[in-house]
């Protein structure tokens, strides 16, 4: 496996090999984009699953992007960060925060999970409708002539 694990249990290296369709993963955030309240971070916001990050399948969305080949990425507008991984080289190790559900804005783990009445309700739509048509019907059958 080509990565190692730091002193925080959360914080991986991981080594890519730029393919044909670059590392293959997009990226948000930056002092001038944040993407998470008060963390001017950069962060994965997209894999795409022919490029060297998806066929590796370690880095994930919401992944914080700490540094490229030795280079801290935080306090970069988001430009300078793209122009880091655009001039990285062919061999590209990053310095990854793996994604904590409770602090995400974004759209992997936005919400704490709870479970929804949604479907709940969904289901009593249809048998009242079901209901409202049977009785319909009985109605039209069953008519007494005045």
């Amino acid at each position: 496996m080509n990565g190692s694990v730091h002193s925080s249990p959360n914080v991986v290296d991981i080594k890519l090999k730029r393919g044909p369709a670059g590392l293959g993963f997009n990226i948000v955030g930056g002092v001038d984009q944040q993407y998470v309240v008060n963390d001017s971070g950069i962060y994965v916001s997209k894999i795409k699953e022919d490029g060297a990050a998806g066929l590796d399948g370690r880095l994930e969305e919401g992944d914080k992007i700490l540094e490229i080949n030795g280079v801290k990425l935080e306090n970069q507008t988001h430009r300078s960060a793209v122009e880091f991984f655009r001039t990285a080289g062919e061999d590209v190790l990053l310095r990854v925060q793996k994604k904590s559900p409770h602090h995400m804005n974004g759209p992997t783990g936005s919400q704490p999970e709870h479970n929804s009445s949604a479907p709940a309700l969904g289901v009593l739509a249809m048998l009242a409708g079901a209901a409202a048509i049977l009785g319909f019907l009985y109605m039209r059958h069953h008519r007494k002539p005045f």
